[in-house]
């Protein structure tokens, strides 16, 4: 039946101490009062039964060492005086005794009644199948019909077809005169030898050893000699594993720290290990120091080693900027691009500045820039607005790229502190509080490397600066691959218009004054065109050298320097010292209840251990 916790924690209270047992029943009246059991005091409404259980601790010099447990009889059917919940609660009761392979089933049975039909003989079967543990005891012999002796004298010899393995006693209960009197322990007992050794018992052959209380009684000695000698090693198993399971409920409550100087050297040895794994992972020393931590990389996330994770993210951002950075990137054609301020198109790619371009469109794009920044330079040079211009235009996908990387690096760095913060602290609330501090400066350290970013994207809005020599060398391999590519054109041309399709040199001045003259008069220079190809050689070299530099400050400035750095010293033993005692208690106490837990624990674990000591 269902109590309040209130109503539990009485009941668990209840406690009586009895000199003899004559003041049995007067407690049994008290606790059937207390738990509401109709018939007991003044209780008339309430269940007939109840699932609680009164334990009545029997001690003396002499005596048998076992729990005897007394369950009600099993009720076939609901009536006005037993309900169907009553009917439940009692085989409830008895099922949960009767399964638990240690218990030894006595099974009470009447003799005026059917004894292959009476339930307790089903269960006994059920839940005792070896047979090794249930013992049959016929009562009220006296009760029955005469000249049924014959029947429950062979039941008796266990020679019925409801047979027993371990077999029947066959007892005489005192009568009601008999109780009333005050019959004594061995008045009952000679009573009881008496009766079956008269008429009409002593015609039937009964076996003396199963007739009479005192038989009984040291048969179940035997047999319960025998059960725990059967059951003893399974005991001591059981004791062992929850000696074990107890230990390990220890062990997951934490570290013990009732005081301040406990939680000061719990916290910094939390932070020594929180320090040496950020290291670790920031050095890629990923065997040195906790090594099960970072496991195997292929079954574990890859956040885990976080150096290889910040490698292989920067390589990817690197990457991603020279394949995707320029905002409009230039795809090789077969065939050959002429300067032509016609070709630009007001196409979706061209005209919003994003996709993939010819060279033709490109040189077109740069013609028409060039045309809107021309200044007080002659023909044939470039305003050094145009450079800066093209520059700016082509590099406006850096910092959203940039912010990109950041955030990528960012959010799996966040997610390693989680996880190195769980592996070292080992308890979810010590976690909650470490990680809501180390996150604070988490952010900070987010927040200075974002401002470094901006600053470094500032930086490329300005005026193109370098002093690289790559520059030059990449402007100069420039020149020479478009005059390498002009005079190739030229020649060819030349070929076809004055010497049939092949040239003949020969050691001649003439011969070679012949050559030039054809090559010049197929190269038509163009001003515009010069200008702007000037341009684009110095772009292009400009680009690749400012990409490189910017990729680097990134990966060193933004990344390493203001968002790892201090990744170890965000929870260290020096954080750890600046903490008040109030301080470390709200990161690091024990709640009430995990104290409790613990001393509980620890009872249980002194007593397992005793019992297993008694056992060996």
């Amino acid at each position: 039946m269902g109590r309040s916790d209130a109503s539990k924690t009485d009941l668990c209270k209840y406690r009586r101490d009895m000199a003899q047992f004559s003041e049995l029943p007067g407690v049994i009246e008290e606790v059937g009062k207390n738990l509401g059991i109709r018939g007991f005091g003044l209780v008339e409404t309430g269940p007939a039964f109840d699932e609680n259980v009164l334990r009545i601790k029997a001690s003396g010099p002499i005596g048998l060492h076992l729990t005897v447990v007394d369950l009600p009889g099993l009720i076939s059917v609901a009536n006005e005086e037993q309900t169907e919940e009553d009917v439940q609660t009692v085989h409830s009761l008895v099922d949960s005794y009767a399964q638990n392979p240690r218990t030894i089933i006595l099974a009470v049975v009447q003799a005026n009644n059917d004894i292959a039909n009476q339930g307790i003989i089903q269960k006994s079967k059920k839940y005792g199948k070896s047979g090794q543990r249930r013992v049959g005891i016929i009562t009220k012999p006296d009760l029955i019909n005469t000249g049924t002796e014959r029947r429950i004298a062979a039941l008796a010899k266990n020679q019925d077809t409801t047979k027993l393995k371990l077999g029947y006693f066959l007892l005489k209960n005192p009568s009601p005169s008999e109780l009333v009197s005050g019959v004594t322990q061995e008045q009952r007992e000679r009573t009881e030898l008496n009766y079956f050794a008269s008429s009409p018992w002593k015609e039937q052959a009964l076996e003396v050893e199963r007739v009479g209380v005192a038989t009984l009684r040291r048969f179940l000695q035997r047999l319960l000699d025998q059960h725990i000698e059967r059951e003893l090693p399974k005991v001591r198993e059981e004791i062992k594993q929850l000696i074990k399971r107890t230990e390990n409920e220890i062990n997951g409550l934490g570290e013990e720290r009732p005081t301040p100087g406990h939680l000061r050297m719990f916290l910094s040895r939390i932070a020594m290990r929180f320090n040496n794994l950020a290291t670790a992972a920031l050095h890629g020393d990923y065997h040195g120091v906790d090594t099960p931590f970072f496991a195997d990389p292929d079954e574990s996330p890859t956040y885990l080693r976080f150096r290889a994770f910040v490698h292989n993210a920067n390589t990817a951002f690197a990457n991603d900027m020279r394949e995707n950075g320029q905002t409009m990137k230039v795809i090789q054609t077969s065939v050959m691009d002429v300067w032509n301020s016609d070709a630009i198109q007001d196409s979706p790619e061209v005209s919003s500045g994003q996709g993939l371009v010819t060279e033709g469109e490109m040189k077109a794009f740069v013609l028409k820039l060039y045309k809107k920044t021309r200044g007080r330079e002659l023909p044939g040079n470039y305003n050094h607005v145009l450079l800066t211009e093209l520059f700016h235009h082509q590099s406006k996908k850096w910092k959203v790229m940039a912010n990109e990387h950041l955030a990528d690096v960012f959010e799996n760095l966040s997610a390693f502190v989680k996880a190195a913060v769980r592996y070292v602290s080992g308890e979810d609330q010590v976690s909650l509080e470490m990680l809501d501090r180390i996150e604070s400066s988490l952010l900070e350290s987010k927040q200075i490397s974002e401002e470094e970013l901006v600053k470094l994207c500032e930086d490329e809005t300005q005026q193109p600066i370098t002093y690289n020599h790559y520059y030059t060398d990449n402007v100069q391999n420039a020149r020479q691959a478009s005059a390498r590519k002009w005079i190739k054109q030229a020649m060819k041309d030349a070929s076809i218009g004055y010497y049939n399709g092949k040239v003949h040199i020969s050691n001649t001045a003439a011969d070679g004054e012949k050559l030039l003259t054809a090559l010049q008069r197929q190269i038509l220079i163009d001003m515009d065109d010069q200008a702007c190809s000037e341009v684009l050689a110095g772009f292009s070299a400009y680009y690749k050298v400012a990409r490189k530099t910017f990729i680097d400050n990134v990966c060193k400035q933004v990344i390493e320097r203001h968002l790892l750095r201090s990744l170890p010293m965000m929870f260290s033993p020096e954080t750890v010292a600046s903490y008040s005692d109030e301080e470390m208690k709200r990161i690091a106490g024990e709640g009430e209840s995990t104290i409790m837990k613990r001393r509980q624990l620890r009872v249980m674990h002194e007593s397992l251990m005793a019992g297993f000591r008694d056992l060996r």
